[in-house]
């Protein structure tokens, strides 16, 4: 088995050492990331480079739709945003629309601004719940 280099040796550690918020918080930028991808290669005609990585973006919001806990009322909500971006990406895939993408981008950027303001207020003791 060939060693680690050190870049992947430190990615790997800052994954099996975070918490389930920081792992939230890396997917998102995860899709982000993707979809930025995503957009360029639409625009550049890149066809196959769009498809893969609007598909790693769907693969993260799957993960996210199927790891809601449905117990929670909040969670037919969330269902309902990923359902939503799923097939807005779908739509994006088929056509191969960077505008498609842009928007999406824009839910996926809230969403993760919103879990920093989250995993902040947690941090700090403040409760986060209703009217907070």
């Amino acid at each position: 088995m060939a060693p680690m280099n050190g870049y992947a040796a430190y990615a790997n550690n800052k994954i099996m050492t975070a918490s389930p918020a920081e792992l939230t918080l890396m997917l998102y930028e995860g899709a982000i990331k993707f979809c930025n991808i995503a957009i360029v290669a639409c625009e550049n005609k890149e066809i196959e480079k769009a498809h893969i990585h609007i598909r790693k973006t769907d693969r993260i919001l799957e993960e996210f739709q199927i790891t809601l806990d449905r117990k929670y009322e909040v969670a037919k909500d969330f269902d309902e945003v990923y359902k939503y971006l799923r097939s807005r990406l779908l739509e994006a895939n088929i056509k191969k629309d960077p505008e498609i993408l842009e928007e999406v981008l824009g839910h996926l950027r809230t969403m993760r601004d919103t879990w920093k303001e989250v995993m902040k207020r947690t941090a700090n003791g403040t409760k986060v719940g209703k009217g907070a």
